[in-house]
């Protein structure tokens, strides 16, 4: 029986990665550890098809060492065994254990030594979050390396390669992929490179060739995948279209077109889009007006991302009702780019004297920390002092909103502490 392509297309070293360039691009952690071959275990977590298993293959490829792949939760005590006595007779073995957080305390119990003395080099692959699921005598034991979804140029560049590799892949075909098929492929999967090539996989062995070419269409790859495009247009404007919609509705407190085009996002598989957007707005445009709701956002969002679809959309629907209809405010990120501003424009000035680190030898000297006042020993817990240089210390970046309960305490108090300042 074939290999599927995804199989056959894994990295043999880690220059053949795609993506992850925080963990294997040169001068990164894990390319460091074998150019230096000072391999240690290590676990990996992130979502399925982003790479878990391709990084344990290149590791093991660019290493030379044995590589062996099983399954905490449906291999053996005895497996481990089989990998123990090849690791003791033949040297390292690099081990890959997928579902590593279902690891159970006998098999834990045996692996432990044979980690220790570095015969085996594990990999642990999981979705789950390992400072949460992993057993602590294993994750003393390793090091936790986070596995990012692959961004939509990641993924083009994998199908380019499956497309061209003849020995692997589907290089043999010619192949004519349209822009908009190629656009929808990279989006729909959702940062999953494995279902990305078992969509192309299956478009290529099920379309019939025509004059000598196999010819694969938007419509083609939508129902390879599984996921209807937004629109058919070539450049994909209106997948843009749809999330400007999505977040101009909320900030415009519709929440009927807010749903609506959560629906259309949600119809066409775009979860990392949802989420992502969700987040900006939840701090770009509630922002003060409501802080739970931003928090709330966030909870909604590590939900979402853990059920997947179709039961994401649940949390997803509570959390866009709950922006929708929240008190707007920008007044906080307003502020921030108010001073960086002034900071870009040279309104800048020397900090000071009585705010300078005076935590070393000779600071006395150099005046620096003479003079501060700490706010917690005061009434109130706060003391008039000078925090702005001399050249901006009238400067006034926040400039509340007048959004509900939150941001109206916080005027208050803003405007309680600026007519008691005289310095």
């Amino acid at each position: 029986m074939n290999k599927p392509l995804a199989y056959r297309m894994r990295p043999r070293n880690l220059d053949e990665v795609v993506g992850q360039r925080h963990l294997v691009g040169e001068g990164k952690i894990i390319r460091r550890m074998v150019e230096a071959k000072m391999l240690s275990s290590m676990i990996l977590y992130g979502p399925p098809g982003t790479g878990k298993t391709s990084i344990a293959s290149a590791i093991a490829g660019s290493t030379k060492y044995a590589f062996r792949m099983l399954n905490a939760a449906t291999d053996t005590k005895k497996d481990l065994q089989i990998v123990a006595e090849e690791a003791r007779m033949s040297g390292t073995v690099i081990l890959l254990l997928d579902e590593v957080h279902r690891l159970d305390k006998t098999k834990q119990d045996f692996l432990l030594p044979h980690l220790e003395n570095g015969r085996i080099i594990l990999i642990g692959a999981t979705t789950e979050n390992p400072y949460i699921s992993i057993n602590p005598a294993i994750r003393s034991r390793t090091q936790i390396f986070e596995v990012k979804p692959l961004s939509e140029e990641d993924i083009e560049v994998a199908i380019n390669q499956a497309l061209a590799d003849k020995e692997r892949g589907l290089g043999e075909e010619t192949v004519i992929l349209d822009d908009e098929a190629m656009l929808h492929l990279t989006r729909a999967t959702n940062g999953d490179l494995r279902s990305a090539l078992n969509g192309l996989e299956l478009a290529v062995k099920s379309t019939p060739p025509d004059a000598g070419n196999i010819h694969l269409t938007l419509a083609i790859i939508e129902e390879c995948v599984q996921r209807k495009a937004l629109t058919h247009d070539k450049k994909g404007d209106a997948h843009y279209d749809v999330i400007s919609a999505f977040q101009k509705s909320i900030r415009g407190s519709d929440v009927n077109a807010a749903l609506h085009y959560l629906g259309r996002l949600v119809e066409a598989g775009d979860l990392l889009i949802i989420c992502r957007r969700l987040m900006v707005i939840a701090y770009e445009d509630v922002g003060l007006g409501n802080p739970p709701a931003a928090a709330r956002t966030v909870s909604a969002v590590q939900a979402a991302e853990k059920l997947g679809f179709p039961e994401a959309r649940i949390p997803l629907a509570n959390a866009v009702i709950d922006l929708a209809l929240s008190p707007k405010s920008n007044s906080g990120y307003m502020a921030l780019d108010a001073a960086i501003a002034d900071i870009r424009a040279g309104k800048s000035g020397e900090i000071p004297d009585h705010l300078r680190d005076s935590h070393y030898k000779g600071a006395e000297e150099l005046n620096r920390g003479i003079g501060y006042q700490y706010p917690h020993d005061a009434p109130g817990s706060w003391v008039d002092q000078q925090y702005l240089p001399n050249k901006i210390k009238r400067a006034r970046y926040y400039e509340p909103k007048n959004t509900g309960k939150y941001e109206q305490a916080l005027a208050q108090q803003y405007e309680r502490i600026n007519k008691n300042k005289t310095t």
